[in-house]
This record gives structure tokens, sequence and C-alpha cells, in this order.
């Protein structure tokens, strides 16, 4: 038996121009690159890790998050955050839905 792929989640319209958003900032693709990199990371962990203030590292926090990109868990007076793997999955299925040439093994100029 072959294994099927689940089916794809479709992102509305609203999420994926979100998504696009948060991801057009580099440093918020940072952010989240570092957050994908463990199971999940405290806030204070990638606060050390960029050479920016708490308040800019909360605000593109907020922004990953609005997008549903990340997911947040309290725990004491830490907050730690997690990738939504689902979620970049849907983008990146809804991106290829949107530009075909992007599809694996599409033409190469």
């Amino acid at each position: 038996m072959i294994a099927q792929r689940p089916a794809a989640r479709r992102l509305e319209p609203d999420q994926f121009h979100r998504i696009a958003k948060a991801l057009a900032d580099p440093r918020r693709f940072e952010v989240l690159e570092a957050i994908g990199a463990a199971p999940e990371l405290a806030c204070q962990r990638l606060c050390e890790c960029f050479p920016v203030s708490q308040a800019t590292i909360s605000h593109h926090l907020k922004a990953l998050t609005t997008a549903g990109l990340v997911d947040s868990r309290r725990e004491g007076q830490f907050v730690f955050y997690r990738v939504r793997p689902g979620v970049i999955g849907a983008y990146a299925d809804e991106l290829r839905r949107r530009v075909p040439g992007a599809r694996a093994g599409g033409r190469r100029h």
C-alpha cells in the first residue's frame, strides 16, 4: 500500500498575506529560523540570540504568532515558542499553487 500525503490545508487569502508580510522582514525570518531549529525556544533565549531589544523580539514574535507561523505556551514566567509545520507547509503549497513555475520539476530558465 502506498502512503498517501495528507490533504493540504488551504490558507485563507488573508492568512497567506499575513504570512508573506511576516516573512518579508529579514530579522523576523531569522527569528523563525531560530525557533524552528529547536523543538521549542524560550523568548528569553531569543533575546540572547539577537542584538536587538526585548521589545523588538516581542514585536517579531507577535507578527509570527498573528500570521499563525508559531505557537506559544507559558510555563511560569517563561514563554516558549514552537513553529507550526502544518501552517508553513500550507503556505508553501499555496505559494506553489499561485506560482506554478515554482513547482518541483518546473521549467528552468
